[in-house]
């Protein structure tokens, strides 16, 4: 079983990749998902609360994800102690979530494992990874999917000014995959990948 790790910057793809992987006969694990579940832990929640207040909870009593955005991403100054108190909670649990799950797909049959994470390099879980593949998507187009998150402008720059440079994730990757073009250029380029990578059974 490979284990493929997945970096990019900020809209360039990532995901899209992951699905493509999947249709190939990857399992994909998606840090996203799991920090949202994670979140939804007493003890995560209290914490939140003690440190924020009750403001990012919503009307049902559930952390309130938006909420946590804003003070987490509000100003370049906030946003190192914000992140970095919230990443501290998470990236724990989301690691040994993660460690259980490839150890338990490590007995199956499935030929290649996906970590979908924004911030696997940030994170230090590349040493789970056989490859890492830098998703490589012009600066523009990354802008323009963010746009459609409904992100301005600055909560792009914000965001993306959160993460690793985005030539340090080229630099520490194995493998580039390009989308700069149609979903089947990409889905050409992820097949390339796959076998070249993933053994035939």
């Amino acid at each position: 079983m490979k284990t493929i790790g997945l970096v990019g910057g900020i809209a360039s793809g990532k995901s899209t990749v992951a699905a493509e992987l999947a249709a190939l006969g990857a399992t994909v694990l998606d840090a996203d998902a799991a920090a949202h579940q994670a979140l939804e832990r007493p003890a995560v929640k209290g914490a939140l609360v003690e440190r924020w207040g009750e403001g990012i909870l919503d009307s049902s009593g559930q952390v309130d994800r938006n909420a946590v955005a804003r003070r987490v991403f509000s100003s370049a100054t906030a946003q190192n102690t914000e992140l970095e108190f919230l990443e501290g909670l998470l990236h724990p649990l989301v690691r040994r979530q993660f460690e259980s799950e490839l150890a338990r797909l490590a007995e199956s049959r499935v030929p290649a494992v996906v970590i979908d994470a924004p911030l696997l390099l940030e994170a230090g879980w590349e040493d789970l990874c056989d490859s890492v593949i830098f998703v490589d998507s012009p600066a523009e187009v990354r802008t323009q999917r963010g746009t459609s998150r409904n992100w301005s402008a600055a909560d792009f720059a914000r965001r993306e000014a959160s993460q690793m440079p985005i030539e340090e994730k080229r630099r520490r990757a194995t493998d580039l995959i390009p989308n700069r073009g149609s979903r089947e250029e990409l889905r050409q380029a992820v097949g390339t990948f796959w076998d070249s990578t993933i053994p035939r059974s």
